[in-house]
């Protein structure tokens, strides 16, 4: 989905929820000009995709400036979706964990390039070393999904040190450092790493070095027995292209990978709180802005989120796709000095 905005000094953030439409509700959007095209952009995604639901929240100079709900958040009883809809994050998840393992590092808690048995036991040693670092941009060697039955998860795990069960015991793709890889599992990992080196479980820790630093009021785990007010259901497509209630999943076999709930709003509270440094360090938020590098000097642009550079402006950007959702937040930063506006931009939203 493409949807064209003007670019101001400081950040843009969309976030998307596919989980089609049948009503819309908007606020007042103060977008001036680009508020037309945007909202035909969002009204052909949802015809044209089939789209259940949706949830966009737009930041112009660290301010929420528009957010709004299009269509059902649960089609059989006719709950409206809304800007504080609550829906699966995906892999946004990794954004937050990142956030919390560098929160860690720059408090001196958590060293990046220390091998990671220091903090999480509980993954098993390997040849060579796979560092938090590592973990952090794709880089360990750690597998993704490779089996159906990893990404439908339908077991409940108690723990994140429980969850590793799954794959801690597979071979390493390739030597930790040599190639990006991209891993939610690696991510697992690096939530067990944040548990070790905060001494609390990654619950309570990202509740309180992220969450409630960001102003995030219902971003929280994924836990389908609690009952979690403004919930949305999650749908896919059937082979027909009608839409069904998706497949069943627990995300308790990758929380800190893929395992949180949030809101397009509370979203980007996180981005307003990247931005006015209420969660990073001015100095620690630029080295995510740096891509990471192999070992033999290739650039690997991710650091807890995929890195583009746009001639000094830096975009920040993730997607996540999960049973029911997809999402997707994107933030432009200009490190250096506030900028005229510029001509319009344009964000897609990503799959699985």
């Amino acid at each position: 989905m493409t949807i064209p905005v003007r670019r101001t000094a400081g950040i843009l953030f969309l976030a998307l929820i596919a989980a089609a439409p049948t009503a819309a509700q908007t606020a007042p959007s103060p977008l001036g000009e680009s508020a037309e095209r945007v909202q035909a952009a969002i009204a052909a995604s949802i015809s044209s995709q089939n789209v259940s639901g949706l949830s966009v929240a737009v930041v112009i100079g660290n301010e929420v400036k528009w957010s709004a709900g299009y269509g059902f958040a649960d089609l059989e009883n006719f709950v409206p979706f809304t800007a504080t809809t609550v829906w699966r994050l995906g892999s946004i998840s990794k954004p937050i964990t990142a956030v919390a393992a560098m929160r860690l590092a720059e408090s001196g808690r958590l060293d990046l390039d220390a091998p990671i048995q220091g903090s999480c036991p509980a993954f098993p040693a390997r040849a060579e070393p796979i560092t938090a670092r590592h973990l952090l941009g794709h880089l360990s060697g750690i597998r993704h999904y490779n089996r159906d039955e990893n990404f439908n998860s339908t077991r409940h795990y108690e723990s994140v040190p429980a969850s590793l069960d799954a794959f801690k015991s597979d071979p390493l793709l390739q030597e930790p450092g040599t190639a990006y890889t991209y891993s939610t599992y690696g991510y697992v990992v690096l939530g067990c790493v944040v548990e070790g080196a905060s001494g609390k479980p990654y619950e309570e820790f990202i509740r309180e070095s992220v969450i409630r630093p960001a102003r995030m009021e219902r971003t929280r785990v994924d836990d389908q027995a609690s009952i979690v007010p403004n919930r949305a259901r999650g749908y896919a497509k059937a082979p027909s292209g009608e839409l069904r209630n998706a497949d069943l999943a627990d995300t308790s076999n990758k929380v800190p990978g893929g395992g949180l709930v949030s809101t397009a709003v509370d979203l980007a509270r996180f981005a307003i709180a990247l931005h006015t440094n209420r969660l990073l360090k001015p100095e620690t938020f630029r080295q995510m802005q740096v891509p990471m590098k192999t070992k033999d000097g290739k650039e690997s642009p991710y650091f807890g989120w995929t890195i583009v550079d746009r001639k000094g402006e830096k975009l920040l950007t993730h997607g996540g796709s999960q049973q029911g959702t997809s999402t997707y937040l994107a933030m432009l930063h200009h490190p250096l000095r506030r900028r005229r506006a510029r001509p319009p931009g344009a964000c897609r939203s990503s799959g699985r």
